[in-house]
């Protein structure tokens, strides 16, 4: 049996909006890998074997591969890279921050070493300065990896912090965060990461507005929007198509591809979501 009849999809009678290839530039999907459930190489191989072709990016959450043993994280990397799945970080930069600059060498040296491909570069919980940030996307450039950093108008974004401590935090500019996004991309950002808290996360009511600001002046390919909740994907790609980039749960996987593809959804969704391809 070669690769082709492999994976081949099940009822391939039954047509569905076409998906490009990896890597893909658009229609990104990153699923969260363990953080809310532990996750190890044998659930994910379940996950791969099975939708793996609609996944491209798995994402560590807080920090969690460093309770990990060095072993069965080098596992799930080279499991990941042999669906085509990259892997990153996840936002953790910004705690190893607070260990001083010595110790952020040390982390992307080693991020490279296990197998990395991203390193998401965020800081929802301390304040920096912006060249800074720049100089942390150039560093980890410089190591050969892609740097994804984070943007996002809310103040203490990020783990579960309540609605009502992020209310008294309140909001930044969104033509400041769009500004920062600019200068991030030029300096050679792989793509924009879209922090949901203030925008469809303990908000309402959710400022679509902000959405709309973000793509109009970046572009729907340099974004990535998190959307762990089924009824923000949803409304992600009701409004703006099944190409746009998605961070979800790996819970959602499949919810989510039902969507893309135009296979199933909900009745504000049904038969809505289509591509024409020549």
């Amino acid at each position: 049996m070669n690769d082709e009849q492999k994976n081949e999809r099940a009822f391939g009678f039954i047509p569905l909006n076409e998906r490009k290839p990896k890597p893909r530039r658009v229609g990104i999907t990153e699923i969260r890998g363990p953080y809310y459930t532990p996750l190890g190489i044998h659930y994910l191989e379940d996950i791969l074997e099975t939708v793996g072709s609609y996944i491209d990016i798995l994402k560590f959450a807080g920090g969690s591969f460093a309770l990990m043993p060095k072993r069965a994280l080098k596992e799930i990397i080279s499991l990941c890279h042999t669906y085509n799945v990259w892997v990153s970080t996840g936002g953790f930069i910004e705690r190893v921050l607070t260990y001083g600059p010595g110790m952020v060498d040390k982390y992307i040296e080693e991020c490279k070493r296990v197998g990395f491909d991203i390193v998401e570069v965020s800081a929802g919980f301390i304040t920096i300065p912006f060249d800074d940030i720049l100089r942390l996307v150039e560093k980890v450039q410089k190591a050969g990896l892609k740097a994804k950093p984070e943007v996002g108008i809310q103040f203490g974004a990020g783990g579960a912090t309540k609605s009502e401590e992020l209310a008294a935090e309140g909001t930044k500019s969104p033509q400041w965060a769009i500004k920062q996004a600019k200068r991030l991309l030029e300096a050679g950002a792989y793509l924009i990461m879209i922090e949901s808290e203030g925008i469809t996360e303990n908000v309402s009511p959710w400022r679509r507005e902000v959405v709309a600001q973000f793509i109009d002046q970046l572009g729907l390919e340099t974004l990535m929007f998190e959307a762990a909740d089924p009824e923000v994907f949803s409304w992600y790609i009701k409004d703006y198509g099944p190409e746009v980039n998605l961070f979800v749960d790996h819970s959602q996987v499949v919810q989510l591809e039902c969507l893309r593809s135009g296979l199933w959804g909900t009745k504000s969704t049904w038969g809505r979501v289509l591509t024409y391809k020549k």
